[in-house]
């Protein structure tokens, strides 16, 4: 079995973060959501990985993955010119997958379980596909399964109006080459793409077997800032304790990691928290479910319930559900109490 994960996209609900980098390296927990991905296939035996890139964003992630090796991985790129769909990304993967089977798993997606125990049974009971489904509040945001009494798959339908089923389908998918048939006969939907939840549907309605599983762990799309915060804080809930820097006065409470070189004074900080390499902190509160990146400086500052990429500034500012993109500085005189705050790479926000 091949891997086929896909990083492209262009990521419009995270701006401003994503004008200057690609969404699935925005970290969780100080480490990119791509990674996640990539060490669950790694995990699950599968040795070689296609990944689908854009033409804008594609370089970056070149340089941050490299070939895959850090992984156990051999990892090719493949880029899809222009975004036409889930579907269509695999489409221009076939090539790569060369008549194996293959796993597909959207880059910024997080599956707590990971995959192994998926691509196990696939390859046990062989299924021509088989999908993870798990349900959700709203699922009209999503492709969605609908089953028969049996609990067989009957139906899919990407992103219904009026659903029938409060079951999605997580971003990670198994087929067996019958799928090349699929995404050849399927024609681009209403919204102009060729949409994988289409190309399932073909396999049902060729009597070709769909099995369905259901995420016994959490799954998030990472895809806006409030699913990407509460990806942060499931990720972190797993958090071992490592102190690695130094801690001058102040106190430390609950499981916190903090990296190689980096200094607290007089700061309090309860975990579960992330604090990384070479930061520098004074007189800082740091509440649950925060990662700080590497580099950053924080004077006189309360947060909580937020992400901070590397190198970053903040003075002064009490913040919470927010998300700080890299060298960014927030300085000046802050608003009274907790606010709410998404600053894009290199920005700059100066209270009054």
């Amino acid at each position: 079995m091949k891997g086929v994960v896909l990083a492209g996209g262009t990521g419009s609900r995270l701006r401003p973060i994503t004008f200057s980098m690609a969404k699935q390296l925005v970290p969780v927990a100080n480490k990119p959501i791509l990674f996640y991905g990539l060490e669950d296939l790694a995990e699950a035996g599968i040795e070689e990985v296609g990944v689908i890139i854009a033409p804008q964003t594609g370089d970056e992630i070149r340089r941050t993955v490299g070939d895959g090796d850090r992984f156990g991985l051999s990892i090719e790129y493949i880029v899809q010119d222009e975004p036409l769909g889930l579907a269509h990304a695999l489409k221009t993967a076939l090539p790569f997958v060369d008549g194996d089977d293959v796993l597909m798993y959207l880059g910024d997606n997080l599956v707590k379980q990971g995959v192994a125990d998926v691509v196990r049974d696939f390859n046990e009971d062989r299924p021509n596909c088989q999908i993870l489904l798990t349900k959700v509040d709203d699922p009209r945001q999503f492709g969605v399964a609908e089953l028969g009494d049996a609990g067989e798959v009957v139906r899919l339908v990407e992103k219904p109006s009026n659903p029938r089923s409060d079951l999605a389908l997580v971003g990670v998918y198994l087929f067996d080459q019958t799928v090349v048939e699929a995404v050849n006969a399927i024609q681009p939907s209403a919204r102009g793409e060729l949409e994988i939840t289409d190309a399932i549907q073909y396999l049902v309605s060729s009597g070709r077997e769909v099995r369905p599983s259901l995420v016994t762990g959490w799954w998030k799309d990472t895809g806006k800032k409030e699913d990407l915060l509460h990806a942060n804080e499931l990720v972190l809930s797993d958090l071992k304790e490592e102190i690695s820097g130094d801690v001058v006065g102040g106190a430390i409470r609950g499981v916190v990691r903090v990296g190689a070189g980096s200094r607290l004074v007089d700061c309090e900080v309860a975990g579960p928290a992330v604090i990384g390499s070479g930061v520098q902190m004074a007189r800082t509160t740091v509440g649950p479910n925060t990662a700080i990146g590497d580099g950053c400086r924080l004077l006189d500052v309360q947060i909580e319930d937020s992400i901070v990429l590397d190198t970053a500034e903040i003075h002064g500012w009490s913040l919470r559900d927010s998300l700080i993109g890299r060298e960014a500085k927030l300085h000046g005189a802050a608003p009274a109490g907790y606010v709410e705050v998404m600053l894009g790479e290199r920005s700059e926000l100066r209270g009054e």
